[in-house]
Parts: C-alpha cells; structure tokens; sequence
C-alpha cells in the first residue's frame, strides 16, 4: 500500500477549481491549505492545491499519479 501525493496547479479561474474537484471525485483529499500567488510571466495569479490519495499497489516512480 501506499500514499500518493500530487500539487495541483493552475491559473485563477474555475480551471482550477475543476482540477481539484475533479481529483477530489476520484478519491484523492485534500491536503494542506491552498496557496495563491502572482506569476510574473504570465501576470496571472496562480493557485495551487496538495492532494494525497491511499492505493493498494506499491509505489514506484513510473506510476501515472493522475490515473491513480
């Protein structure tokens, strides 16, 4: 078994609000509070979210953490 983790990032809009929910209906939780911050390059505000996600397989760096 083991606990995956992820750091979802995306600009401010409901992008990422999507992204999160989305994680969110396929078992992953929160984790942490959210961070916000302005990106100069892009002169956008970003948002970022750490999930983590319980699995029954071994963890191993090839994993694909999106489709866990």
């Amino acid at each position: 078994m083991a606990k995956l983790y992820r750091l979802l990032t995306e600009e401010d809009t409901s992008a990422f609000c999507h992204k999160v929910t989305d994680a969110l209906a396929k078992g992953w939780e929160l984790y942490g509070d959210p961070s916000y911050a302005y990106d100069e390059n892009s002169r956008m505000m970003r948002c970022a979210q750490a999930v983590t996600k319980e699995v029954e397989a071994d963890y191993s760096p090839g994993m694909k953490l999106g489709q866990q």
